[in-house]
């Protein structure tokens, strides 16, 4: 009896740090950004994540080397290409993401097949009346 006791009071014990832990792990970030500390767009203020929406490409043509081509003739290369890149979509639109400055976003604009650049923007979902100690 004193065996299966010590046993539930072990289960409880755990289930409530795990249950205790895991808002904390859902706040830590899942991917983060390379910065190269050497280029320019890492140390301009002025840089930012931009949403680059583009045509699709041709058939057979890849859809990010396609971006890296574009990125590459505004940022001088495909190192840097790579280096700011930071997401390709593929599905509901066609595009990429990228950390731009605003000189570079003016560029990329003038590129055959770049629709539109808009910044991008976190939005935070708004509770209600969930409550403060509520994750949504």
């Amino acid at each position: 009896m004193q065996k299966n006791q010590t046993f539930y009071l072990i289960l409880i014990l755990l289930s409530f740090i795990f249950f205790s832990i895991l808002p904390i792990s859902k706040s830590i970030p899942v991917k983060s950004v390379k910065m190269d500390q050497n280029s320019q767009q890492s140390t301009t203020p002025s840089s930012g994540v931009y949403i680059v929406y583009t045509e699709k490409p041709s058939d057979g043509v890849e859809p990010e080397s396609f971006h890296l081509s574009t990125l590459s003739s505004v940022l001088g290369g495909e190192e840097a290409a790579k280096d700011s890149l930071i997401y390709v979509y593929k599905n509901a639109a066609t595009g990429f993401s990228a950390k731009l400055t605003p000189e570079q976003v003016s560029e990329l604009q003038k590129q055959p097949g770049v629709i539109q650049v808009v910044p991008s923007q976190t939005l935070q979902l708004h509770a209600g009346g969930l409550g403060t100690n509520m994750r949504v």
